[in-house]
């Protein structure tokens, strides 16, 4: 039975094809509607084709009539040949149209499922991304929109192609040749289901094969990754036991796999094979009491052939359509789920405006993804618009999480935050967001030119704003040193560039955005003391005249701040400026000062 993933990581059963489930499942014909005619016109030349194609086996015994002198038709070898040509030429016209259409169809519909859920995937909330795995995420727009792709563009067709085949090959036996059929249909399905059952069988120790053989492909590339933490640790030793465990379970369940082809094998040759040539020995013994012809045995035997091979293609295409159908319910959990913003155009100009004036009061917060640690117990402070603030404390203390809430990331679990006296979620996200711009410690690039990523600030930023920006971030000399100036490609995450160089273009992109508020995130904490002094005087430029709110570990950084908030365990315990708060005798602040400065 075929499983599928949730979001939560958790196998679920696919079990069986409902009413219920495939109700579900024509929601994706949504994405078809628009090439409904294509699909229409397809479906009826498949219904031609798979008649025209059982011509074929009747085609082929009524030749060997003619050429025995026993046909009913008075027709020459002469007139069959060409009479199975122009069958083959329509066939191929038919076929080939059939294949276009539906591939028009696939191709189109599927495209517009990409787009959708790529488009709903961009909106959601944050705690939906910390919820889900990135590699899960992914693989709903490549594994299951592909599932979904072959769906619309094989397995159905095919599905019902195979369905036509069996009734009509049914029909051309029951008129035929009625006796063999009547042996055929009460001995043949029965032995195919087995065939099928033992399949699937096969398939799910396949499956575990795979699975297994993953799992030890997994191990290698963990180990080629964290090589330096392997031989650092002198762990050689036991990355070569734990892959050798795992090759070991490869062999165990790859022996119970070849032991599960063996058997099959025997019972294909004994028990299918033996069916087949019962029935044409009861066919040939009916030849040779003149009971049926040689031509009608021919076509007997090809229609029985082929509807085996259909009864056996409707199980392996009922499974197949029961994992698209899986994966249709996943692409619909993203579909349908509600994102934070609506995906618009943004205007030219910001429709609010905002100072950057900014209060939390009294603002508690717990992680969804943890509800039993409470993170902000109580947090209330003010900023007045164009201040310049600090938040320091030990790791783990809040300082972050009051930024993400800032930015809206989180609701507060109680509590209001304020900016400009309007409660921050009362605010359309997208416009209110347009207002602030964040300077992380681990600046993530995006993998084109330095341009885009400057530009990714204000997309239409013009080519003499971009550049003042980044003189303004102190990044235009080393950018007007490099051969391809702006157009220099920076490598994926920025790889190609210095720690001080990306921080100094997620600056010139904060400069271009030009925001009310101003986050900085450990900013010039991973730099060394030559690229700090550059970076902190870019964002001095940046700072000036904008609401900054500071997390900082290096205190030196944050002497002229308006204010300092030291936070510790969810809460506030001091607050003032740097020389106020070096005062006070016994205070963290003092505290975490006397040993940085000390330390010099």
């Amino acid at each position: 039975m075929g499983r599928r993933k949730h979001f939560d990581g958790k196998d679920q059963p696919l079990g069986l094809l409902t009413k219920d489930k495939l109700r579900q499942a024509l929601y994706m014909f949504q994405f078809v509607r628009p090439y409904r005619w294509s699909l229409i016109i397809g479906l009826v030349l498949l219904f031609l084709s798979s008649l025209v194609f059982m011509a074929f086996p009747y085609l082929s015994g009524l030749m060997i009539d003619i050429a025995q002198g026993k046909s009913k038709f008075e027709w020459t070898l002469a007139d069959a040949g060409l009479i199975l040509l122009l069958v083959l030429l329509v066939q191929g016209g038919i076929s080939y149209s059939r294949v276009m259409l539906f591939s028009r169809v696939s191709e189109l519909g599927i495209a517009d499922v990409r787009k959708a859920v790529f488009s709903k995937l961009i909106t959601m909330p944050m705690v939906f991304f910390e919820k889900s795995r990135t590699g899960e995420l992914v693989s709903r727009l490549t594994s299951d929109v592909e599932r979904l792709y072959n769906a619309f563009s094989i397995t159905l067709a095919e599905f019902i192609r195979q369905i036509i085949i069996l009734l009509s090959g049914i029909v051309f036996l029951a008129l035929t040749t009625p006796r063999l059929a009547l042996i055929m249909l009460a001995t043949f399905p029965v032995i195919v289901v087995l065939a099928m059952v033992f399949g699937r069988f096969i398939r799910r120790l396949s499956r575990e094969r795979q699975k297994e053989l993953a799992q030890a492909n997994n191990i290698v590339s963990e180990a080629m990754q964290a090589i330096q933490a392997v031989k650092a640790f002198t762990n050689e030793w036991y990355e070569t036991l734990r892959y050798g465990k795992t090759i070991d379970r490869v062999v165990r369940v790859s022996l119970r796999y070849a032991h599960g082809r063996a058997l099959f094998g025997v019972f294909i040759i004994t028990v299918l094979f033996g069916g087949l040539f019962f029935i044409i020995w009861e066919g040939a013994r009916m030849l040779q009491h003149g009971e049926i012809t040689a031509g009608q045995l021919v076509s007997f035997v090809s229609y029985t052939a082929i509807i085996g091979g259909a009864i056996a293609g409707l199980g392996n295409f009922y499974t197949e359509l029961l994992g698209a159908i899986g994966a249709t319910e996943r692409i619909r959990e993203i579909l349908q789920a509600e994102g934070e913003v609506a995906l618009k155009r943004p205007s030219a100009q910001p429709q609010i405006q905002l100072q950057g004036r900014i209060a939390y009061e009294q603002v508690h917060f717990r992680y969804p993804t943890r509800p039993d640690v409470e993170v902000l117990k109580g947090i209330s402070f003010q900023v007045e618009a164009g201040q310049k603030v600090a938040l320091v404390g030990p790791s783990g203390a809040g300082k972050s999480t009051i930024v993400q809430l800032l930015l809206k990331f989180h609701k507060p679990t109680q509590g209001v935050i304020r900016v400009d006296g309007h409660d921050i979620f009362s605010i359309d996200t997208t416009e209110y967001r347009r207002h602030i711009a964040i300077v992380p410690q681990e600046v993530l690039l995006f993998g084109g030119t330095i341009r885009e990523n400057i530009q990714y600030g204000r997309p239409d930023a013009t080519e003499g704003e971009i550049v003042e920006a980044a003189k303004k971030a102190n990044a235009w000399e080393f950018i007007s040193h490099f051969p391809d100036g702006l157009d220099t490609i920076v490598g994926e995450r920025g790889v190609k560039l210095s720690g001080g160089q990306r921080q100094r273009i997620a600056i010139a992109r904060a400069i271009l955005k030009d925001p009310a508020i101003l986050l900085l995130d450990e900013a010039t904490s991973s730099l060394d003391a030559e690229s700090e002094k550059v970076v902190q005087e870019a964002l001095n430029n940046l700072m000036q005249g904008r609401t900054s709110i500071i997390i900082a570990h290096r205190l030196a950084t944050i002497r002229e701040a308006d204010q300092i908030f030291v936070i510790d365990d969810g809460r506030i315990v001091e607050q003032g400026t740097h020389e106020s708060l070096a005062q006070i005798p016994n205070g963290m602040y003092n505290s975490l000062a006397r040993l940085q400065f000390e330390s010099v």
